[in-house]
């Protein structure tokens, strides 16, 4: 059994379905969890469901991060908060698109880092951040510029933070998901010319549920994870081991 009582543990983009499953299993586990997302009743509910707390912020204001944590004790970061942005090739891209999805999936995750790490290192005990990236950001994936590079650039934020904050105790690790089938995802993903390629490719051959994602994210909070920082974990079914 994993103990999570060194401290509150952040986790942005609660309102999605990644980042609800993580919060209901920290919740069960005793942990303290404060939860962030753009959509304020399934945060209501979420927090009337499990107890967690609640904290607004904008990721793509750093005015809006900074006055959120600053001067906000945590322990544990969870970087779930993203946008799919546009399927498209780079040559029919919109170029806004792509702005706003780094925006979000990147600078957000960045500025988050930056002003909770911050806190974590005045606080003098150490911490975690789990970053919720993709496998897009390990295989080409057709259509996926925007969102494969956002996340990308998320595991580069993954691997230069465990560096430079390792010295004060502070581990930093990256979660890379296979799609998890919900209905924003179906429209793309649940096409049969899309679907049944992508799934007889992957060794497991079926998508990831919400709770198979969650599940090593919070492994990855816990000291059973003491030693391990600057990793990008697939949770993929195999799928970028072929």
């Amino acid at each position: 059994m994993y103990s999570f009582d060194k401290g509150p543990i952040l986790v942005t983009g609660a309102s999605g379905g990644i980042g609800g499953a993580t919060v209901r299993q920290l919740c069960a586990l005793g942990a303290d969890v404060i939860a962030n997302g753009r959509n304020e009743e399934a945060l209501a509910d979420l927090a009337k469901n499990t107890g967690c707390r609640t904290l607004p912020f904008d990721l793509t204001s750093e005015d809006s991060v900074r006055e959120a944590l600053e001067g906000l004790d945590l322990y544990g970061v969870v970087n779930c908060g993203g946008w799919g942005g546009e399927i498209a090739t780079p040559m029919e891209t919109d170029i806004e698109v792509f702005d706003k999805v780094m925006r979000i999936n990147a600078r957000g995750s960045l500025l988050v880092t930056k002003y909770a790490s911050r806190q974590m290192v005045a606080g003098g005990r150490g911490g975690v951040f789990v970053n919720v990236s993709s496998q897009a950001s390990l295989v080409g994936l057709k259509g996926h510029i925007c969102y494969g590079s956002s996340k990308a650039a998320l595991d580069n934020i993954t691997r230069v933070s465990a560096l430079e904050l390792g010295e004060h105790g502070i581990r930093v690790n990256g979660v890379n998901p296979t799609v998890v089938m919900t209905p924003m995802s179906a429209w793309y993903w649940g096409r049969p010319d899309v679907e049944k390629p992508f799934l007889e490719t992957m060794p497991l051959g079926r998508w990831a549920t919400e709770e198979e994602i969650a599940a090593p994210i919070v492994f990855l909070l816990s000291d059973a994870a003491s030693m391990i920082s600057g990793v990008s974990l697939p949770i993929d079914g195999g799928f970028t081991a072929v």
